[in-house]
């Protein structure tokens, strides 16, 4: 399973994230990268927020008004089917090497895209971890880096294997 990174994104804190040609991803995300509110987002286990570029298509021929950095993702991929992204998983991302450690859970940051968004890309199911949710993936995906290492536009982001 392999894809493209088809932005990296950063913000001060909220959204939408902007995009930038490359970053340095380190224990506590990408260099550049801020939070609004640290108790809830960043941190070891929050350090990236991966969103499939497909499921923006999706979701905006749905009529959400998004686009890559919208949902406050730093890495926009494409060519992953995010419906196949499991907890543990270990992918290289450019000269990175990182973890998926939980799928996000959708807060009220995103009401400027539309009322109803966050069930537009999240339900109970995919809150239970139920990867047969429909909506599995829509949310994104937090990744852990465990190995530091620039991440650009245009880079290959590779599943290696399943955390032990």
């Amino acid at each position: 399973m392999q894809g493209h990174v088809v932005q990296v994104s950063v913000s001060p804190g909220g959204v939408p994230n902007y995009a930038i040609r490359e970053a340095l991803a380190g224990p506590l995300g990408l260099e550049g990268d801020g939070h609004a509110h640290p108790q809830f987002h960043g941190g070891v286990e929050k350090a990236l927020l991966l969103v499939s570029s497909e499921n923006l298509d999706t979701l905006r021929a749905e009529g959400w008004p998004l686009f890559p950095g919208a949902l406050g993702e730093n890495l926009t991929i494409s060519g992953l089917d995010f419906k196949k992204i499991r907890i543990g998983q270990r992918f290289s991302a450019g000269e990175a090497l990182i973890e998926i450690t939980r799928i996000r859970h959708p807060c009220q940051t995103l009401n400027p895209y539309g009322r109803g968004i966050q069930k537009a890309i999240f339900d109970q199911a995919a809150k239970d971890e139920d990867p047969s949710s429909p909506k599995w993936g829509f949310s994104g995906f937090y990744a852990s880096v465990l190995k530091s290492g620039g991440i650009r536009t245009g880079d290959m982001i590779v599943l290696l294997d399943q955390a032990v």
